[in-house]
């Protein structure tokens, strides 16, 4: 599988919905991010967008969210238990592995994700991880999981000009959490857990700039 030619074609896709401010409908908001959703194209479920400002440098938030093997994302986020390197594909495009604890009151059984993940540092300073689901052979489905799947999905992190202590988070989530969900569930849960991203970030960034 042409891992590399997936990986950039999702960090253009990531581009393509940051400049598309239509159809977006408002469905969550915080004092720390707006979430909106419209129909995916890529499969039958919803994108959702959120943009929030989170009070610190980019480089800072970046660090607490890139997807590298022992990186940070699973000290704060309560939703990934583990994260993996299965193949490194180049100095910026990897193959990983992501398991999540059950949730919504244990509703949803714990979940598996296998991504080809791309990481890019832009001219201005904006940094983009930007991942999508793929087939590994390394990574058959485990009986304890069920195999969830992230259509194009990454995280803009953005600075502010004139404001270094702060940064633009722009954020596309499109997940199928497979398994035998309702739509209600799955509807009410994934706007939940993005404010909750948002709100544990934020403390992550205080708790490594303190």
């Amino acid at each position: 599988m042409d891992y590399a030619g997936l990986a950039e074609a999702t960090a253009e896709k990531m581009w393509l919905y940051r400049r598309d401010p239509d159809g977006w409908q408002s469905c969550r908001r915080t004092g720390e991010v707006a979430v909106s959703w419209r129909p995916s194209a890529e499969f039958a479920g919803n994108v959702y967008r959120a943009d929030g400002t989170v009070p610190a440098r980019p480089q800072h938030v970046w660090e607490c969210i890139k997807p590298v093997a022992g990186g940070l994302r699973t000290k704060w986020d309560q939703n990934v238990k583990d994260f993996e390197v299965v193949e490194t594909v180049s100095d910026t495009v990897s193959v990983c592995r992501t398991t999540t604890s059950s949730a919504f009151m244990k509703i949803i059984s714990p979940r598996e994700f296998v991504d080809v993940v791309l990481m890019r540092e832009y001219e201005d300073g904006t940094m983009l991880s930007a991942a999508t689901n793929v087939e590994h052979p390394l990574c058959p489905p485990q009986p304890n999981f069920v195999r969830g799947y992230n259509y194009p999905c990454g995280c803009f992190c953005i600075p502010l000009p004139g404001e270094p202590d702060k940064t633009q988070l722009l954020s596309f989530f499109q997940t199928d959490p497979g398994g035998y969900l309702p739509r209600t569930v799955v509807d009410s849960f994934i706007p939940a857990s993005i404010t909750e991203f948002y709100s544990n970030l934020t403390k992550a960034v205080k708790t490594l700039t303190a």
